[in-house]
C-alpha cells in the first residue's frame, strides 16, 4: 500500500482533480481537508520546504484576505503564521508521497508522485483529457 496524502479542498476543481488522478491509479489516499483540519507551524514548515518553495510560492491571494491582511510585503515567516491563522491562504492541493511533496497546479504535477500507473482513461471535469484508455498521460500540443 502506498501512503499518499492530499491537503484537499473539495471545492476546489483542482483538488478534485488531483484526488481523483490518485485514484485512478488504484491508490486510497488520507485526505486532509485542511480547512477544517489546518496543519500546525511546524508541519507546515517541513511540507514548504520538502516541496522546494518558499512560504510565498504556498500562499494563496485569489478568494482569500491576502490582500486585506496587507501580505504583499510580507517575509515569509509572516506569510507562515498568516497561514496557520488563516489556513485559506494555503494554496492546494498539496501532495505527500514517498517519491516527494509537490503544490499540484496543474492537477497532472500529482501523475510524478504516483508510484503506480494510471488504471484507464481520465478527463478533467473542465473537459481535458489527460489519460488516454491505455492509462498514458496524453501530451499537450
Amino acid at each position: 500500500m502506498t501512503d499518499i496524502v492530499i491537503y484537499h479542498n473539495p471545492d476546489c476543481a483542482t483538488s478534485r482533480n488531483v484526488l481523483a488522478l490518485i485514484r485512478n491509479a488504484g491508490i486510497e489516499p488520507h485526505v486532509v481537508e485542511y480547512l477544517k483540519t489546518p496543519p500546525t507551524r511546524a508541519l507546515l514548515v517541513q511540507l514548504i520546504a520538502r516541496a522546494g518553495l518558499a512560504p510565498r510560492q504556498l500562499a494563496r491571494e485569489k478568494g482569500t484576505p491576502f490582500a486585506e491582511l496587507g501580505l504583499e510585503t510580507a517575509s515569509g515567516e509572516q506569510l507562515v503564521d498568516a497561514m496557520i491563522a488563516h489556513p485559506v491562504l494555503i494554496n492546494r492541493p498539496l501532495v505527500v508521497s514517498p517519491l516527494g511533496v509537490k503544490l499540484c497546479r496543474p492537477s497532472e504535477l500529482v501523475l510524478d508522485l504516483l508510484p503506480t500507473r494510471q488504471l484507464g482513461a481520465f478527463t478533467k471535469e473542465d473537459g481535458e483529457r489527460v489519460i488516454d484508455d491505455n492509462g498514458d498521460r496524453i501530451s499537450k500540443p
